[in-house]
């Protein structure tokens, strides 16, 4: 019989596909995954009696980034921790179990193909700096009336640093990089459209600044990123 050993498809069938997944990938969905069972439980009425019906409601008043909050807080020149707290907080809030379950897939997805190139704390800020980006951009350039809540500054901050992935290696082939942003393009082309229909385009606003962020930031967290850069000017 021949040997399967080093051949990979021929070996244990039973390891999870997850162990393929880095660990702080992992851990980014389970909070907001989790998170999110929980207000389900709680609006099913398996928590918290009958005010876990209002947890997600508290939680979007409390959490979530707010114009009139932050309009508030510059005219006023004033920057309570607790207000401030919501840049940090409100990707982990959701509207409901589809919009955070589709947030936890683009995270899997997306964020393996980063997270296997870089930092565990490289991915981390990749995802809360686009997310910061994207709420600071919301409450500067719109007055919306909306709360803005969920993951997807966020993930498209990782879409950006995929992205940049792509791009670097489109250029050492000899490739057009043009390629890179295939991806971007039809994902902002979808939510436009759903913003035309909805009357609304707060969310593609944030999700756009995440993915920039994402993208300029790679630049400096990616392994190797900032000399990269440095011998790049250096070349001019």
């Amino acid at each position: 019989m021949a040997s399967t050993e080093g051949n990979p498809a021929m070996e244990d069938h039973n390891v999870s596909p997850f162990n393929a997944i880095p660990p702080v990938v992992i851990a980014l969905a389970v909070v907001i995954g989790g998170l999110e069972l929980l207000f389900q439980a709680a609006g099913a009425g398996f928590l918290g009696g009958q005010g876990g019906i209002g947890w997600r409601i508290a939680a979007v008043q409390d959490y979530a980034v707010v114009d009139q909050v932050a309009d508030w807080m510059w005219e006023n020149q004033s920057f309570p921790p607790e207000q401030m707290l919501r840049f940090l907080t409100y990707p982990l809030i959701h509207g409901g179990f589809a919009h955070a379950a589709f947030v936890v897939v683009f995270i899997l997805a997306i964020g393996k193909m980063v997270a296997e190139v870089f930092s565990p704390m490289a991915f981390v800020a990749v995802f809360w700096l686009s997310a910061i980006g994207g709420a600071l951009v919301y409450v500067t350039a719109l007055d919306s009336a909306y709360p803005l809540i969920g993951g997807y500054p966020g993930v498209y901050g990782l879409i950006g640093a995929f992205t940049f992935l792509m791009w670097v290696d489109l250029g050492h082939r000899g490739s057009s990089r043009a390629r890179a942003f295939v991806l971007i393009g039809a994902l902002l082309g979808i939510q436009i459209l759903f913003g035309a229909i909805q009357g609304e385009f707060g969310n593609v606003v944030a999700d756009l600044s995440g993915f920039i962020t994402g993208f300029v930031l790679s630049f400096v967290v990616s392994p190797g990123g900032w000399r990269r850069v440095l011998a790049r000017l250096r070349q001019r």
